[in-house]
């Protein structure tokens, strides 16, 4: 049988793969702790749910138009002027399949064969992989300290003529950090001075902690969505813990939104109409689901920083957004995905390594979960990799000894 060169050189996603590992772990009856999941443990809001339930009671699912339900895309405007000051027009809003596979038409969308897209490392795994797909060359720009963010200096140092655009991820997957307006700033001015795509994906933008706020892109210049160079990329998945229900969204100048619906017209057709009626239900239902969310998450991170800060020799800056910290472990090993894999065998953890987001010796670490996840995940981690953790430990009703230090 004959594969494409395309689909060969396609990584599996890693986040995927271990969460299939771990369900088949689960399903043999071990008792698997997954700290590498994406996605919070809340229910959807009943106001998604009534909405999807609505929708089916009419028995009316059918094709939708491409580029969205008019009522959803309404929905999704008024969000967006409240949360970013922009008031677009219907024809920049384009609503997909979740916003994985925004960005993915987006990228189809604005990238030729070989023009380079410059990631900012640690990126989202998914991202390298979109843009070959694309047929792109992704160019990644490292950070020299532990800061978790590339200077200007360096990303103006990695741009070239065949740079089309720069993934600006902020809250960050997999760090948790945001970047500070000023480096928001000047990625805007020196995007629009170069006519660069700046995409932003703000999937996690809401969900900050201790008072800080994820800055938007459109502060920054004064220029309107149909002439800036600025595409916003949201969704649900995550602010309302509906990932299941895959509604994302872009925000663009209509000659782009345009494009991305010839796109999503030859592949998709239409996002789910149950699906979209959900997300309606989402961002016109009450708001304080997504502040319970927050300050449950903020919570789960505070003590998952207590729980690392007592581990010998692990390096981790606190994130002020998402559900994820990227912790140093290079002390204990610098191959992650042997780390990840050992941390499996052993302790039954589930972690991500950290090569795949660009930063290798680290490994994500999720606190989406309860915090008992969180506080035996991390005993585990602790009992298998430090020295000076106690020699046994139960897991599940089996009394393991540590013989391997």
């Amino acid at each position: 049988m004959s594969i494409s060169q395309l689909a060969r050189s396609i990584e599996e996603s890693p986040t995927l793969a271990l969460n299939e590992e771990a369900r088949l772990l689960r399903a043999k009856g071990e008792p698997v702790i997954h700290l590498g999941i994406g996605e919070p443990k809340n229910k959807a809001p009943i106001s998604a749910i009534l909405s999807s339930a609505a929708k089916l009671n009419t028995g009316d699912i059918k094709y939708a138009p491409t580029d969205g339900l008019p009522s959803l895309k309404k929905a999704i405007i008024r969000y967006t002027e409240e949360n970013y000051g922009r008031l677009p027009a219907p024809e920049q809003v384009i609503v997909s399949t979740g916003a994985k596979q925004s960005l993915y038409n987006i990228l189809l969308s604005i990238v030729d064969p070989q023009d380079e897209v410059i990631l900012l490392a640690p990126y989202w795994v998914s991202y390298p992989e979109m843009i070959r797909m694309a047929y792109g060359v992704p160019v990644v720009v490292r950070p020299t300290d532990d800061s978790f963010q590339p200077r200007m200096e360096e990303i103006e140092e990695a741009v070239s003529s065949y740079t089309k655009a720069i993934i600006v991820n902020s809250p960050n997957n997999p760090s948790g950090v945001i970047y500070p307006e000023s480096f928001i700033a000047a990625l805007v001015d020196f995007c629009e001075r170069r006519g660069i795509w700046l995409i932003m994906d703000d999937i996690y933008h809401k969900l900050v902690f201790d008072g800080q706020r994820a800055p938007s892109a459109y502060q920054f210049t004064n220029k309107d969505i149909e002439n800036s160079r600025i595409i916003i990329c949201n969704g649900v998945s995550k602010l309302y813990g509906m990932t299941g229900f895959r509604i994302g969204w872009t925000v663009a100048s209509s000659r782009l939104v345009e494009a991305m619906g010839k796109i999503q017209a030859q592949t998709t057709s239409c996002p789910p109409v149950v699906s979209q009626a959900a997300a309606e239900g989402a961002l016109t239902g009450m708001q304080s689901v997504v502040e319970n969310l927050r300050l449950t998450i903020q919570n789960n991170r505070d003590v998952m920083m207590n729980e690392l800060r007592s581990f010998t020799d692990v390096h981790v800056t606190t994130p002020c957004g998402t559900f994820y910290c990227l912790p140093d472990f290079r002390a204990y090993n610098g191959n992650s995905v042997e780390l990840a894999t050992f941390l499996l065998k052993k302790a039954l953890v589930v972690t991500v390594p950290g090569v795949s987001f660009g930063m290798e010796g680290h490994l994500r670490l999720s606190y989406a979960g309860s915090v008992k996840d969180v506080t035996e995940g991390i005993k585990r981690m602790k009992w298998a990799l430090d020295p000076n953790a106690p020699n046994e430990i139960y897991i599940g009703d089996r009394k393991l000894v540590r013989d391997w230090m």
